[in-house]
C-alpha cells in the first residue's frame, strides 16, 4: 500500500475495492470476509438498520438498496421475512469480486447485485452498514465530503427511510486504515436532509446507527 493515500476519491475507492476483492478471497463470503469481526457484529448492525422499516410494511412488499453489498450478507437475513414477499433488493459494491460471490450465492430473482459506487435504483428503504469504515488515512475533510455527497445521493433515491451506521469517533479502541466520524456532525448533517432523524448509539459496537425519514 503507498505510504500517502491517494486524495483523489476515485484512485481512494479503487484502493478499497483491492483491499475488499484481497480479503473475500482469502477469506470467502463471510463476516470476515469483509473486515467485520464477527457474524454476530455484522448481523447486529444489520437488525438494527431493519429497525427503520415502518410498521405498516413489516408484511411488504418492499424495496430495498443496500450501498455497500458485499456477498449479499443482508438480503439473506431478509430473504424470508414478510416484507421481502414480492420485495426486491438491489445490492450495490465497488469490488467486482464482491459482486460475482453475491451473484453466485443468490440465484433469488428478487435480488439484483449491481457494481457500482452509488445507488442507481429508486427503492422505499435505503441501508448503508460499514461502507465507509475504510479510508486509509484519507483527510478527514475529503472523506467527509465524500460520504456527505454519497449519502445525499442515496438519499435522493430514498422514498422511505435511509439508515446508516458509522464508526464512533468517540471510541477507545481505534485500529489504522479505518475512519471514525463525529456523531454530532452527522446527526446535524442528517438533519440537512429531514426534520425526522433519530440516533441509536447504546448497543454494544464501536459505532453509531442514524435513521432518516421522509415527512
Amino acid at each position: 500500500m503507498p505510504l500517502a493515500p491517494p486524495e483523489d476519491i476515485g484512485e481512494l475507492l479503487n484502493l478499497i475495492s483491492m483491499a475488499y476483492t484481497y480479503r473475500v478471497n482469502q477469506c470467502g463470503p463471510v463476516a470476515n470476509g469483509v473486515f467485520w469481526k464477527d457474524k454476530d457484529g455484522q448481523e447486529l448492525r444489520y437488525e438494527l438498520l431493519l429497525q427503520a422499516i415502518e410498521e405498516q410494511d413489516l408484511n411488504g412488499p418492499i424495496t430495498v438498496n443496500d450501498l455497500g453489498c458485499g456477498y449479499g450478507a443482508l438480503f439473506d437475513l431478509m430473504a424470508d421475512q414478510p416484507m421481502m414477499q414480492g420485495g426486491h433488493y438491489y445490492g450495490y459494491d465497488i469490488s467486482p469480486k464482491m459482486i460475482s460471490e453475491a451473484q453466485a450465492h443468490h440465484a433469488d430473482p428478487r435480488a439484483t447485485f449491481i457494481e457500482s459506487p452509488v445507488a442507481t435504483m429508486t427503492a422505499d428503504y435505503s441501508f448503508v452498514s460499514g461502507t465507509y469504515n475504510m479510508n486509509f488515512g484519507a483527510r478527514r475533510d475529503i472523506w467527509n465530503d465524500y460520504v456527505q455527497t454519497s449519502l445525499k445521493r442515496l438519499w435522493d433515491k430514498t422514498t422511505k427511510v435511509m439508515a446508516f451506521n458509522m464508526l464512533d469517533a468517540s471510541s477507545e479502541q481505534r485500529m489504522l486504515d479505518l475512519f471514525y466520524a463525529d456523531k454530532k456532525m452527522y446527526l446535524e448533517f442528517a438533519l440537512t436532509l429531514s426534520p425526522e432523524v433519530e440516533i441509536v448509539d447504546d448497543y454494544p459496537l464501536d459505532d453509531f446507527t442514524i435513521y432518516v425519514k421522509r415527512i
